[in-house]
């Protein structure tokens, strides 16, 4: 009744290979990425942001990776789509609060244009999801 559960090791970490829907998106993948680069550099804030901006961009990068989570999981593509537009408005809330740390000068430059890179990267994937799932919504 029960299949076997192959695993798969990626940096000393066994993986099942059984994956759910929302593990096989590069667009996931991609913004787990962008909650660490999240996690990274607001380590270097100071102490007073802990529960102000600290807080409100770990919470905005990991809505990112939640909602499109929560998306995979609806049932129709109505709903996926919508958790694929909450996730993109998570994005833009996260790189607004980039911009707000670079004008308070807690980060510089260079790690500003990073952000923008994973958010572009991110932004293309989840505008393609959402618009081919309502594509696919609109033939059938």
């Amino acid at each position: 009744k029960y299949s076997t559960i192959n695993f798969i090791f990626e940096k000393n970490i066994m993986y099942p290979t059984y994956y759910y829907g929302f593990e096989k998106l590069e667009v996931w993948k991609d913004a787990r990425e962008l909650v660490k680069f999240t996690y990274d550099i607001t380590t270097k804030f100071p102490k007073n942001e802990m529960y102000c901006l600290t807080n409100q961009m770990k919470r905005a990068a990991i809505s990112i990776c939640s909602n499109l989570s929560k998306g995979s999981g609806r049932n129709t593509s109505k709903d996926q789509a919508h958790f694929y537009q909450m996730s993109y408005s998570s994005l833009l809330e996260l790189l607004n609060q980039f911009y707000i740390a670079f004008d308070l000068e807690y980060i510089e430059v260079n790690d500003l244009e990073q952000v923008k890179l994973y958010v572009f990267k991110v932004s293309n994937k989840i505008n393609a999801l959402r618009k081919n799932i309502l594509k696919h919504n609109a033939q059938t």
